[in-house]
């Protein structure tokens, strides 16, 4: 995905990471979206997709477990956020574990090549 760097890429992800935040917080009903935190959204050039980073304590199981719950919370997220940003087009989701954030935060290191 090439993504998007313009003024516009950049507030329409901050405006999708409050939304999302919000409706995981306040009407997300599924029990393994609870404590994930959104750490950012990258936009691609055209702005049909929303690549949304997130981290969350736990095991790789435990990963797998909200991955899969976010997975299954797409489309109901991608509706009710066309409803409220009132978009034309209401960009896919993509939910991607944000490896950066896990590495810098809790120091963990990869083998050089």
């Amino acid at each position: 995905m090439k993504a998007s760097g313009s003024r516009r890429a950049v507030r329409m992800g901050d405006q999708i990471l409050r939304e999302i935040g919000t409706l995981l917080v306040e009407e997300a009903a599924d029990p393994r979206l609870n404590l994930v935190t959104l750490s950012g959204v990258r936009m691609n050039a055209n702005l049909r997709i929303a690549e949304i980073f997130y981290t969350v304590s736990g095991d790789a199981e435990h990963r797998k477990e909200v991955q899969a719950g976010l997975e299954q919370a797409t489309g109901f997220l991608r509706s009710r956020l066309g409803r409220i940003l009132k978009l034309q087009y209401t960009p896919e989701l993509r939910f991607q574990f944000d490896e950066f954030l896990e590495d810098v935060v809790y120091g963990k290191s990869h083998p050089t090549d």
